[in-house]
This record gives structure tokens, sequence and C-alpha cells, in this order.
């Protein structure tokens, strides 16, 4: 019998995908949930599996090619124990090519199929890379910041201009930069983002984390951040604003009753906004571990599509980069974002008196035409006065 090879469901408003690597190929022997083909979208990179024991019959989408969710990438028959010369009776064997040395090392190598198939295509000598897999074995991850001859080419001297200093060249953007390039453009178009700012003093979260540092450590396995009491910070001036927790919809605006937090992280490839599900659910300790988790898991690539989906708005940290002050982009369909900046000491007026304070200038972006600025402006008062006296947020942790 033959089974159909879809492209599956991909990421919240993903309808397409380029087919990166066939792992297996057309009369391979495969197992029932052993993958054959990875995809690349603009959020992750995702593995297909093959759903029945056979023999791959048909491979109807090529690498590097755009297919979109539903369309057919290739047939499996399961009626094929072990593939015999019968089965394919109009090919011929090809002659062997010349096999270099590399090749031959990589051979005797451990390494996962996808990356002997990168080093191949790259001629990359797999003996001089160190494999972060079970007992050292090689796998794509560990090639990833190897620099692929093929990505990168000298711009054609009939190309450069007469005024050329120096040398060029021409580095092939990734289908994920392309459509984050995409998106960023659409945004601009399709929403009236509009951003206020105010200035924190942070010195009672800084005490907080201070004192009681070390027990909470010692309970929770974990480290009391920053993030937990922006997180919570967040939600509780979403539930007094429900407007920047919503989704516009044709003429209607969808006000959402949960809170999913999208939380954004920097990767090799690009940010990602992993959501941090049920937020106003959660502990201190929950938050702090539910972000590490998502974080180690986006910067490791193994985040899930549905880890990727459905957040009602969205936090950003310019400030571990030493950022003091930036405009946050609307993460779509959300309609706000929170931006948060470097920690510097400033000197502020207190009662009369200049003191010097730990201060961080917070941000907040919003599409305007849903959210009057005077909402957007009391929105932040909200998350700033409670950052300022956090003690009520700290009940349940």
């Amino acid at each position: 019998m033959l089974h159909e090879i879809m492209v599956p469901d991909l990421a919240e408003s993903t309808v397409e995908a380029t087919v990166a690597t066939w792992i297996k190929k057309s009369g391979d022997i495969v197992e029932e949930g052993e993958v054959i083909i990875e995809l690349d979208t603009d959020k992750v990179s995702l593995e297909v599996v093959s759903p029945v024991s056979g023999q791959i019959k048909e491979v109807n989408k090529n690498e590097g090619e755009t297919v979109l969710v539903g369309e057919l990438l290739g047939i499996v028959d399961d009626s094929v124990a072990q593939p015999t010369k019968s089965d394919n009776p109009s090919i011929s064997k090809e002659p062997e090519s010349p096999i270099d040395d590399n090749q031959k090392n990589n051979d005797e190598i451990s390494a996962t199929p996808i990356a002997k198939k990168i080093a191949e295509k790259d001629n990359i000598d797999l003996s001089k890379i160190k494999g972060s897999g079970p007992k050292g074995k090689i796998t794509k991850n560990d090639l990833e910041n190897i620099e692929s001859p093929n990505n990168v080419s000298d711009v054609p001297d009939s190309s450069k201009s007469e005024v050329s200093s120096g040398p060029e060249e021409i580095i092939k953007l990734s289908r994920r930069r392309i459509t984050i390039a995409k998106r960023l453009k659409e945004v601009q178009s399709d929403t009236v983002m509009t951003t206020t700012y105010n200035e924190v003093d942070l010195s009672s979260v800084i005490s907080i984390r201070k004192k009681f540092q070390d027990q909470f450590v010692e309970k929770h396995g974990i480290k009391l951040g920053f993030m937990s009491f922006f997180v919570k910070a967040s939600v509780n001036a979403l539930q007094s604003f429900p407007h920047l927790n919503a989704e516009l919809y044709q003429d209607e605006l969808i006000l959402k009753k949960y809170y999913d937090m999208g939380i954004a992280v920097a990767t090799e490839e690009g940010l990602v906004v992993p959501v941090l599900r049920e937020a106003d659910k959660k502990s201190s300790a929950e938050i702090e571990k539910g972000i590490a988790e998502l974080a180690t898991k986006a910067r490791n690539k193994k985040i899930s599509l549905k880890e990727l989906q459905g957040g009602t708005f969205s936090i950003t940290n310019g400030g571990v980069f030493g950022s003091l002050m930036s405009t946050p982009l609307l993460n779509p369909p959300q309609v706000g974002i929170l931006g948060m900046h470097k920690i510097q000491e400033k000197p502020i007026a207190v009662e009369g008196e200049v003191v010097i304070r730990p201060v961080m200038m917070l941000a907040v972006t919003y599409d305007h035409r849903i959210i009057d600025g005077a909402m957007a402006v009391q929105f932040l008062v909200r998350i700033k006065n409670l950052l300022e006296d956090p003690y009520q947020l700290l009940i349940d942790a």
C-alpha cells in the first residue's frame, strides 16, 4: 500500500517551508517513525518522519524547493520489505566518482546522516569537528557555525562599483532571515506602531533579589531573576488594561482572557519568541524555570512549533546586550510589547533630594489603531508602579 508524505501543519501564520535535506532517498528502506526529511521554516527546523515501514517510492520535492502546508513530499510503499533489483528495473548503477580523503575519513567517523550529508556537500573534514551528541557523535548543530563555501562567494568584477575601495563578498541569506525581513516590513505596513517610554527605579526589586536570593535558590533550585518581576507586573497591568492583551481581526477586537507571554530570545539564526503559557497562574519560581527552559531550547534549536504559537503579549530585553533605549517592534497578531533595557546608576529626585538609583528605561510599543495613547501611557505607568513597589507581586512566590 502506498502512503503519502505530506508537509505537516507549521507554526502559526506560517504556510510554507523549504526542503532542507532528504535524509533518505528514493529506493531507501525506512522504519516507521524514522526521520526521512528535514524542512526549514522562518521559525524552526522541522523533521518529518515516515508514517510506516517500507520503501521510499517517490521523491516529489527537491532540496531547496519551497513547499506549502499539505503538499505532497513523497510516497512510501509499505509492501516492500527489502529493496530488490526488480523494484527499480530501469535504474542502472552510475559509475562511482572518485572519493577524496575527506569523504573517506568522514565515512569512518560517528556522525548523524544529515551531518555527513552537510559535510559532503560543503567539503568539511569531520575529523576536525568535536561532536556534541551521545558518545561524541557529530550532529547538524555542530556544523552550524562553520562557514560554508557554498554560502559565501566573491562579488564578480562586473558587478562591482567603480568607486569600490576594497574587496566585498555576497552572503546568501537563510530562509529564516529572509522571512524575518519580510515580516518586519509587513508589520510596519499593516499596523500603526507607536511607542511610549518611562523610567523605572528598580531599587526595591534589586533589594528583594539580594535579600531572598539564597533562600529562593535553596528552595527552588534556580536564581530569582528580573524576568519574573516583569512578567508578573505585565500580567497585572494587562488585567487592568485588557485592550493590550488582544488581537484585531477584521472589524472586531478579540480580548484574550488568558495570558500567554512571548519571551524574545536571541539565537544565532535570529530572534524567536517562545511562549510562556498561563503566566498569570505561575509562581515566580515557575516563571524563572519556564523562561530558562524555553531559552535553552531556542538557542539549541530544540524549540517546537507549538512552543512558538499563540502568545498574547511579548517582552523583549535589549538590556542584556547593553541597549539603553530602543523601540521594540510588535509581534503580530499581538498589539503590544514591552521593551526592557540596561540598568544604569542615575541621579534622580526623591522627596526633594538628589539620590543615585538603579534606573531602567521601559518602552511599550502598541498598535495605535485600537489603543489610544492615554491607555498605553497608563498601562506602562501601572507596570512602573508595580516594579517600584513589587512586594504585592511576590505573594505567591
